[in-house]
């Protein structure tokens, strides 16, 4: 039986030309952004405002960092200004302890043998019963 196996899952549909859902999306965020704009706000104001807008609009829609859309790349930043950028390690032991710590040598590991009794020739004849008959003959049958 054969299945068809997706090739290009990374790639998204396209809706207008070579716009994507994400890109149209957020072009028409960016166009009610600046009619909001236009209506609030004086002509110079507005010319202002709408040309950030659209900057940051078509920034986010079309701008892609490591082949990754831009917002990804906003919120990666993101998480990591929050993080904490200097670990401390909050040692119990000063460096000469650590030391003759580590200089004792470990313990050999342990071999347990395990004994095992030799294979008499009964045993060794039902096995190969077993394994000529395909696992149909069972030894505790009989």
């Amino acid at each position: 039986m054969r299945y068809t196996v997706p090739q290009f899952i990374d790639v998204e549909d396209k809706i207008l030309g070579p716009i994507t859902v994400r890109q149209f999306v957020i072009l028409i965020v960016a166009g009610l952004i600046m009619f909001i704009e236009y209506k609030l706000f004086d002509f110079a104001a507005f010319l202002l405002l709408a040309i950030l807008t659209f900057a940051v609009g078509g920034t986010l829609a079309f701008f892609r960092v490591n082949g990754q859309p831009f917002h990804y790349f906003l919120l990666n930043l993101a998480q990591t200004m929050t993080k904490p950028r200097m670990r401390v390690w909050d040692k119990e032991f000063s460096d000469g302890e650590l030391r003759g710590i580590m200089a004792v040598p470990p313990p050999p590991p342990v071999v347990a043998r395990v004994h095992k009794e030799p294979l008499g020739s009964s045993k060794l004849s039902e096995l190969s019963l077993v394994v000529n008959t395909g696992g149909v003959y069972n030894p505790e049958e009989d």
